[in-house]
């Protein structure tokens, strides 16, 4: 009987268990965010944050535990090296869990696990570009829209003019600026 024992076994034995958790954060230290399930990236959130934590203080015994758990030395090193300065002054709370909709095949609810201070666009204010090409939602902003497009090709119109040190082909810009860009339609985010 398991009473009281809060764990998410992740429907794996102890081994196949650790292992995987290894691998995620590995996987999670050297890229700086990956894409999982919701339950998994809560299991290598609780995996993963008290290795920053070791790594805040740079010693070998430090570095041999997190070692002993992660089983990489790129990740140890890309984790003393790197998160561990950028992180030194917060106090917990590393990762951040992103909902990014369900899974096609099985409907598995799936997520973005990151490192809070490697998103530039959370940090700096930036807004990203999936969402600055968003389709517009009227008819009016669809109109508005459409003069701003005309006002970017003005403006790089005029940028390729300053420029005139290497002279290019007029067929070439003019197909560029033809063609305008389309958002690409995914089934991120939707019910069915």
């Amino acid at each position: 009987m398991r009473h009281n024992k809060n764990y998410n076994h992740l429907g794996r034995q102890a081994g196949h268990r650790k292992a995987l958790l290894s691998n995620m954060a590995s996987s999670l230290i050297l890229h700086k965010r990956i894409e999982t399930t919701v339950a998994k990236a809560k299991a290598v959130r609780m995996f993963v944050e008290p290795l920053v934590t070791k790594s805040k203080e740079d010693t070998t015994h430090s570095r041999r535990i997190v070692f002993s758990y992660l089983k990489q030395k790129e990740a140890v090193t890309e984790l003393f090296r790197t998160i561990a300065p950028k992180v030194a002054e917060r106090p917990g709370g590393y990762t951040r869990i992103l909902k990014t909709g369900f899974r096609l095949g099985d409907a598995a609810e799936m997520c973005i696990i990151e490192f809070v201070d490697f998103n530039e666009a959370y940090t700096l204010g930036i807004t990203p570009a999936a969402a600055t090409e968003a389709k517009p939602k009227t008819r009016r902003s669809r109109k508005s829209a459409a003069k701003k497009t005309d006002a970017v090709e003005d403006a790089t119109v005029v940028e390729g003019e300053a420029k005139k040190a290497a002279p290019k082909a007029p067929k070439a810009t003019a197909a560029k600026t033809a063609a305008p860009k389309v958002a690409k339609k995914t089934n991120v985010g939707k019910k069915m």
